[in-house]
């Protein structure tokens, strides 16, 4: 029950870290295609405190310690692309795609 409460946690504070680094306007709507989306850079102001990569697979869990191999952003709650895209809207880089094999702080696990 004790990993349980801490999990919660974990995932609360990193929520919590996207929300207050997004602008708060652009977490209310979002473009609905992916295709119109210009694609989030590692760079974008925005991604940088997150530590968005393109590709999780090249992260290294030593250093990135909040990142579990084999999570991606396809398995994120907060993306929203279509099964088997490459890329797709996240809600906390509204205006922006991010690729399905991405990866940030923000990750939530979709629900089972």
């Amino acid at each position: 029950m004790f990993a349980t409460k801490q999990v919660s946690r974990r995932r609360f504070l990193s929520l919590a870290v996207a929300a207050a680094a997004a602008p708060a306007g652009l977490l209310i709507s979002q473009p609905s295609f992916a295709a119109d989306l210009p694609a989030l850079s590692p760079d974008d102001p925005a991604a940088k405190p997150l530590g968005y990569v393109a590709d999780a697979s090249k992260l290294d869990p030593k250093k990135e310690t909040a990142y579990k191999p084999g999570t991606a952003c396809a398995t994120c709650a907060l993306y929203s692309g279509a099964a088997g895209a490459v890329s797709g809207p996240c809600a906390i880089f509204a205006g922006k795609a991010v690729t399905a094999k991405g990866w940030c702080k923000a990750f939530a696990a979709k629900p089972a």
